[in-house]
């Protein structure tokens, strides 16, 4: 597919393009992380939104808060980066975005990654960070939980693991693109080869690898999709029909819809992986964006 109806998705891939690195020579987990980072902090925040560090459970992080936040109202925001890159300076721009459209303050933690921390460290972080929250006082009906590719599997993860360990659940999740099923099986994989600017099977093999350390990837606190996931929170899943993660949104949705949980499924024509990150330039994410606002805004206690 050479030519595309959203004129401002091409130029997102043409940005892609230029950035992608040489494959001859691929970056490390460091290199990577240290630029995801500076495309992060050289991004520009809402009028009037600040962030500064914050830690919950001696879980360092940061607390970001956009102009018109409902007292009380808590958007715990997961990173993704494969578990492995990725961090709350590399997503404060799009975080600030959609905690301006939840009107909550967010709370991104910097949980730990792979392969220097193997599974299931991210989720014990993300656990440990919501179970802080409660035991501060904070309402779960005045949480919300989002995240995007690895951190939407993660946010997914978290729901069955507070399932697990009997604590309430919170308002509502947002699953951006998530990386759902570590054993990438989806036919998405194969059909969507040509047209994900982003990811590649290989990547994720080698990213699984890294923070499964050979562990099973059937475990649903690794992909979610084998979970059962009856009784918690309401779902908005969010991904691009052009993407190779868009069957772990499919498989996930029919996971939530079988175990009875309200579950919204949208899959935006012509975009790709997380493509809520390009608001600046993509008419398409800061419209996705106001509905994942407005999805928690109504199902905030």
């Amino acid at each position: 597919m050479s030519s595309w109806k959203d004129p401002q998705i091409a130029g997102v891939r043409a940005l892609l393009a230029a950035r992608a690195p040489d494959p001859a020579a691929p970056p490390t987990f460091a290199e990577r992380r240290a630029g995801m980072d500076a495309v992060g902090e050289a991004g520009a925040l809402p009028t009037g939104c600040y962030h500064e560090p914050h830690a919950l459970a001696g879980v360092k992080g940061e607390r970001v808060v956009p102009q018109g936040v409902v007292e009380g109202r808590r958007l715990l925001y997961l990173h993704g980066g494969g578990y492995t890159i990725g961090s709350p300076r590399s997503h404060r721009p799009m975080v600030a975005r959609i905690a301006e459209a939840a009107k909550a303050i967010a709370l991104v933690p910097d949980y730990r990654l792979g392969p220097e921390t193997r599974f299931p460290g991210a989720v014990e972080d993300a656990t440990a960070v919501y179970r802080a929250l409660l035991e501060a006082g904070t309402d779960p009906g005045q949480v919300a939980v989002a995240g995007d590719s690895a951190g939407g599997g993660l946010a997914m993860a978290l729901a069955l693991s507070l399932k697990a360990e009997g604590l309430p659940q919170p308002s509502s999740y947002v699953s951006i693109s998530p990386w759902a099923d570590l054993t990438q099986s989806g036919a998405s994989y194969s059909a969507k080869r040509e047209t994900d600017p982003v990811i590649t099977k290989a990547g994720l093999d080698q990213m699984a690898l890294a923070y499964l350390g050979g562990l099973d990837p059937h475990d649903p606190l690794a992909s979610p999709i084998f979970g059962d996931f009856e009784g918690v929170a309401p779902v908005l899943i969010q991904t691009g029909s052009e993407e190779a993660l868009l069957s772990d949104s499919i498989t996930l949705a029919d996971v939530l819809a079988h175990a009875r949980v309200e579950v919204r499924l949208e899959v935006w024509p012509e975009m790709i992986h997380v493509f809520q990150a390009y608001g600046a330039v993509l008419n398409a994410a800061r419209r996705a964006v106001r509905v994942a606002g407005a999805w928690m805004d109504e199902r905030f206690a």
